[in-house]
């Protein structure tokens, strides 16, 4: 049965709902960031704002404090969502590197079974023009691609995300093209929902000093919720708060959080800069590209390719192929050549030997010997090379001369009486 595209895909990323949703591997630490703003509310809600449904009774104000609270908050988590749950802008992968950027460093070739063959070698960046002006793009050896300008490559989920600008723990995804402005909404908005929880919470500390004609530490004192409440907020607002200010200076400069921090001290030209009402224009008024994956596809199997790179490979296969089948002719010869000169050498001694050595002998010894040039085989293993000396020969190890010498003693041993005779 085929496989749907999140079923097989490399990324680090998780996917809910048959591949609808598309999460970090961090996906967990989305429940804190939920459980960091839902129960605040909750608490909110119960504590301070179920008080004030009665303090405007002619108009039932106290309730609409109720409904901006819940709305708000929902606003808040579908961004969230939102943020968290969908394509960044990840770049599909290539199943192979691109052959149009192959080329052969014949400088640095290898040495493979005595030849030089040149290394396959792609040029680890190049330029494209923005805005008439070239720009160099780094080449993605896990993706296999050139990445688009301003695009990167994560190392947490493992992908290249076009208009990269950081990956956020908080809500478990990389912040890129195609969320980034729902990203900055959704800091944004939590920044209001402090500031707003803080303000009523501070201001039914007022109406409580007002009802009891009491100080601010007793008013404090009848609400310990509203004062919890008040500094969770404070300390909130320096997070996201200042979250919020952070990206309104990038947004009006047009850089990621990636670039100014790479960047900053390189004093390079932005040329990504179009001025800064043109700049929220394009990250607020701009339509969100479409995803470049389809997770719910099938994943269709590429057919075996044959390329060049492989082609070579096996010619150099065959090649050392063919070279060790030569190596081993030359080596069988070498051998015969040498059995047949050491054989001679040792009749030659035999018959100097004349005199010591009955006549009988020398013909059994003769017929040995023509037996043995045509009989036994001496085994590849007991020679020994002499390369580099100055004869430049093969000899015949000492085991080789005592297994002929043993063969003419049993050949002797087995001529009948009558040639004796």
């Amino acid at each position: 049965m085929a496989k749907r595209v999140h079923e097989v895909w490399k990324g680090s990323n998780k996917f809910f709902l048959g591949g609808r949703l598309i999460f970090g591997p961090d996906a967990r630490s989305l429940l804190v960031t939920l459980m960091l703003i839902i129960v605040p509310v909750i608490i909110f809600c119960v504590f301070v704002v179920r008080h004030l449904r009665h303090e405007f009774s002619p108009y039932n104000a106290g309730y609409t404090i109720l409904v901006i609270t819940i709305i708000f908050t929902i606003y808040v988590l579908a961004l969230l969502l939102l943020t968290s749950s969908r394509d960044p802008g990840i770049v599909p992968r290539n199943s192979h590197p691109p052959e149009e950027e192959f080329r052969y460093d014949t400088s640095a070739s290898m040495e493979v079974g005595g030849r030089q063959t040149p290394s396959l070698q792609f040029p680890r960046t190049k330029e494209v023009m923005v805005n008439g002006i070239p720009v160099r793009v780094k080449y993605c050896d896990t993706c296999m691609l050139y990445r688009p300008p301003r695009c990167s490559h994560c190392s947490i989920c493992n992908n290249c995300v076009e208009h990269f600008d950081h990956h956020c723990p908080w809500v478990g995804q990389c912040i890129g093209l195609r969320n980034y402005r729902y990203f900055f909404c959704f800091v944004a908005s939590a920044t209001l929902l402090c500031i707003y929880v803080f303000a009523i919470s501070a201001f039914y500390i007022k109406i409580q000093m007002d009802d009891h004609q009491s100080t601010v530490w007793k008013a404090m004192k009848e609400s310990p919720v509203s004062v919890i409440l008040m500094a969770y907020c404070f300390i909130s607002l320096w997070f996201v708060g200042g979250l919020t200010g952070f990206h309104l200076y990038l947004i009006s400069t047009n850089q990621t959080t990636y670039e100014n921090f790479r960047y900053r001290a390189d004093n390079r030209i932005n040329v990504y800069d179009r001025g800064c009402l043109n700049n929220f224009l394009e990250v607020f008024c701009t339509k969100v590209k479409p995803s470049k994956n389809n997770f719910r596809a099938f994943v269709q199997e590429e057919a075996q390719r044959s390329t060049f790179p492989a082609t070579r490979e096996a010619e150099d296969t065959d090649d050392r192929r063919m070279k060790v089948e030569d190596d081993m002719d030359i080596g069988g010869d070498l051998l015969k050549i040498s059995q047949r000169h050491n054989i001679e050498d040792i009749e030659a001694g035999i018959r100097g030997r004349g005199s010591d050595v009955p006549h009988h002998n020398s013909s059994e010894v003769d017929s040995a010997l023509g037996s043995d040039r045509r009989g036994p085989s001496v085994q590849p293993d007991t020679l020994h090379s002499s390369w580099g000396r100055s004869s430049g020969g093969w000899e015949i190890a000492t085991e080789v001369v005592g297994t002929n010498s043993n063969v003419t003693e049993i050949k002797s041993s087995s001529i009948p009486k009558e040639a004796c005779q």
